[in-house]
């Protein structure tokens, strides 16, 4: 049976009414061990305070189970201080962990903790180990640097929080907002690195708890995403929910998928510094500037990669004073679209279109994946805004073509990307029904040793895929009207055994998605080549050798606007 656990926020010196509760509760509870978070100690200016403190010292307070205490904003009471110096613990039952200590109990749980307040550690004439640096509330950066090195971690405690801790969360801080700690990136780093089960902090008058967040895998722990709860509670008394009672089983695996009600754990994009393959650099590079801009030295001197670009130099940015402008057709309020550098098909491929077709769907939010963007809103609003814009698409193409043209929309999600985005192709109508596009690219995947594709079976199953990398493909055609579909061939897309095709507000669609397993070298070209292949445009694979003159790639922008304009939403937005 996994061992009970009870967490408590700070006593400010109400030493006799906690432990007296703590007996009662353990009575019924039996729980493996307690922790108290911030200050066990007031600032003992009372004559009751220093009677308790005594009394405990004593052993006349009885502390029902082995319970354990860091630093919090007080340095400890110089009677308690000698008491640990003489026994290693203020009572029986009672110990205290240091200002930056580890344990591990009699259950196997190991605990971490990094206790007081960030201070001008660094520059103290006095050495750490002594004891008024033990027992005073402040530590260096290098006090939390000296934890990396631990290999697990059940719990963290530490009594500030960890910088940026609620982005991506949608959970809301309840009671005193104003006694919020302060959140430090150190504190954020030693959470990163340890990756704890659950990590515990405290406030004055504030609860907070934080939707579960995952670690991404790593070349040591390839399949599994550690989870971290971070839980924030009030002093014990100023408000409810300062008590946390929880079973942690310190044997239990990891999970091997992402948990459903999980986000990515806020710093993973910070942490991701994973070096780029040639393909996806290739990938990016289209939007740049051409080689013929650059001086003929710029590949000699730069032969070693550079680190991911920023907003300011990615090219998918509209901050960036570079990117190409002759290409972007709509911008919404999310979201933009652009006609492809170096597109797939030629310009008179399709007849009834008069240009490509070959479109990209970009997010504003400069993010490696869409699942990545912090802030719950505007993951939201994006990804139902770049739904939008193909819809818009897909209207277009139904009445351009006449019904004759579908869609093939292709997504590549890693975190360790530049810039998201979808590519968005036409597609002939009979390559779809007869599921020549879906099996093309199950195919190729099985070719190249990659994992199965997957259905997925309704749009509300559209999120739930619990992956960050992935590779997914939208597969639309218009609903047949009866002279489209007296010359179509047979149809196998609407079979009953074939599953996972749903309706839209223009036709129908299906949807297959594949994870990215972290030991394939995956193409990012993949989309196309499948596409290339499809169309038998095996010549046009690599966008190299499709690229068009500044000229040119301005008529097709032109071609494309003039035929979106009566279902680009956009530019509703503007008037």
């Amino acid at each position: 049976m996994a061992p009970k656990c009870i967490v408590i926020g700070s006593l400010n010196g109400q030493i006799r009414p906690v432990f007296t509760k703590l007996a009662k509760l353990q009575l019924k509870q039996n729980f493996s061990f307690a922790i108290i978070l911030g200050d066990l100690f007031g600032d003992v200016s009372t004559e009751d305070e220093l009677q308790d403190i005594t009394a405990l010292i004593q052993g006349n307070i009885t502390v029902a189970c082995p319970t354990y205490f860091t630093l919090g904003n007080r340095p400890l009471p110089p009677q308690v201080v000698e008491k640990i110096e003489a026994t290693d613990e203020v009572c029986p039952n009672l110990f205290f962990l240091g200002k930056r200590g580890t344990l591990k109990t009699t259950d196997g749980i190991r605990i971490v903790a990094l206790g007081g307040t960030m201070g001008e550690a660094e520059g103290r004439s006095k050495p750490e180990s002594n004891a008024s640096g033990k027992f005073q509330p402040t530590y260096s950066e290098s006090d939390a640097r000296a934890l990396f090195g631990i290999h697990k971690t059940d719990i963290l405690i530490t009594n500030q929080w960890p910088k940026d801790v609620r982005l991506g969360s949608s959970c809301e801080v309840s009671g005193d907002k104003e006694t919020v700690p302060a959140e430090l990136q150190c504190v954020a780093d030693v959470c990163a690195t340890l990756k704890p089960r659950y990590h515990f902090s405290r406030s004055d008058a504030a609860f907070f708890e934080r939707e579960p967040f995952f670690h991404m895998p790593t070349e040591e722990g390839q399949d599994v995403y550690p989870l971290t709860r971070f839980i924030s509670l009030p002093t014990f008394g100023s408000t409810k929910n300062a008590i946390y009672a929880f079973t942690l089983d310190p044997t239990a695996p990891f999970p091997s998928s992402i948990p459903t009600g999980s986000t990515i754990c806020p710093w993973s994009a910070a942490q991701s510094r994973r070096k780029m393959l040639p393909s996806q650099s290739e990938s990016y590079q289209r939007y740049a500037p051409s080689d013929r801009d650059r001086d003929p030295g710029h590949q000699r001197r730069h032969k070693e990669r550079a680190p991911p670009p920023g907003p300011e130099n990615c090219f998918f940015c509209l901050s960036n004073p570079n990117i190409a402008t002759h290409l972007i057709t709509s911008i919404g309020n999310d979201s933009y679209i652009t006609t492809a550098k170096g597109p797939l098909p030629p310009s008179n491929f399709y007849p009834s279109l008069g240009f490509p077709g070959h479109m990209l769907i970009i997010p504003f939010e400069h993010c490696p994946t869409i699942d990545l963007i912090f802030d719950p809103a505007t993951r939201a609003s994006t990804f139902a805004e770049m739904q939008r814009y193909r819809e818009s698409l897909h209207q277009m193409l139904n009445e351009r073509s006449g019904g004759k043209l579908g869609a093939v929309t292709w997504e590549v999600s890693r975190s360790n990307g530049i810039h998201t985005h979808w590519q968005f192709l036409p597609m002939p109508v009979e390559k779809i029904r007869s599921r020549l596009v879906e099996m093309a690219f199950k195919k190729e995947a099985s070719n190249l040793e990659y994992s199965t594709f997957k259905t997925v079976p309704s749009p509300d199953e559209m999120h739930n895929h619990h992956m960050i990398d992935y590779f997914r493909v939208f597969i639309w055609t218009p609903t047949p009207t009866p002279s489209t579909e007296a010359e179509a061939e047979p149809d196998n897309w609407s079979a009953p055994e074939h599953k996972g095709v749903w309706k839209t507000e223009s036709g129908e669609e299906n949807v297959i998605i594949m994870k990215i397993l972290p030991e394939n070298r995956f193409d990012l070209q993949f989309g196309r080549r499948v596409m290339g292949k499809v169309l038998y445009l095996d010549d046009r694979i690599n966008w190299k050798d499709c690229v068009q003159t500044d000229k040119e790639e301005t008529v097709d922008a032109d071609a494309f606007k003039e035929a979106f304009k009566n279902h680009d939403f956009a530019m509703e937005l503007e008037e």
